[in-house]
């Protein structure tokens, strides 16, 4: 089972980062003109920098759940 869950945790681990830097990109690209715009609705970096954020927070709760089976295989295993 760890032969599995180990790299799961690693490939969620990485895609954290992937969208954290995906997002931290898109933020750095919106501009001042974004910022002062008089339309409504959100503009595709915003878009993105919202994706970004929802992806990252998914990963992070898949990895969390990664580590707590882990930890109740290994608490399972000792006893």
């Amino acid at each position: 089972m760890y032969v599995v869950l180990v790299p799961l945790l690693l490939i969620l681990m990485l895609m954290v980062v992937v969208s954290l830097v995906r997002g931290i990109a898109a933020f750095l690209q919106s501009t001042k003109e974004d910022l002062n715009r008089e339309g409504t609705g959100a503009t595709p970096s915003q878009l993105m920098q919202n994706r970004m954020m929802k992806n990252r927070i998914m990963f992070q709760a898949m990895a969390i759940g990664v580590v707590a089976l882990l930890l109740a295989i290994s608490h399972a295993s000792t006893n």
